[in-house]
């Protein structure tokens, strides 16, 4: 996985040290981590703009707040994931690749903490059934 720092590499894993909070998206295909502490890049629209990406591409990444507390992901499924036209199918692979590719991600940084999906996202999760999980 490709990974993309902002300020600097040095900077992150400081504040990784620091248990400080940090914004992390993770491209859809797992290919690309962007990171940046959350005092300096605020939002996650923000923290792609300050590495010369567009803020418009938002939707082509899961969006983290992580320490080395535990991660919220920000869970929102875009309507056009993987061009899923059935909404719960949509959700429920949104949401089994989320919790693989974040993992994945989140270990590549040293942080082996458990995910969470904050209750002001988990209304999307009510779409999903026992056995498509």
């Amino acid at each position: 996985m490709e990974k993309i720092y902002y300020r600097n590499e040095e900077y992150v894993n400081k504040a990784i040290e620091e248990n400080e909070p940090l914004l992390v998206l993770i491209s859809f295909d797992g290919s690309e981590m962007i990171i940046g502490e959350l005092s300096e890049s605020v939002e996650h629209n923000i923290l792609l703009k300050k590495v010369g990406k567009s803020e418009l591409d938002i939707d082509k990444y899961f969006r983290i707040v992580v320490d080395g507390n535990g991660a919220d992901w920000t869970f929102v499924c875009p309507p056009n994931y993987k061009s899923i036209a059935d909404k719960t199918h949509r959700i429920a692979n949104f949401y089994k690749d989320g919790f693989s590719i974040i993992s994945s991600g989140l270990l590549e940084l040293g942080l082996c903490v458990g995910i969470n999906i904050p209750i002001r996202y988990a209304r999307h999760v009510k779409y999903l059934k026992e056995d498509q999980l």
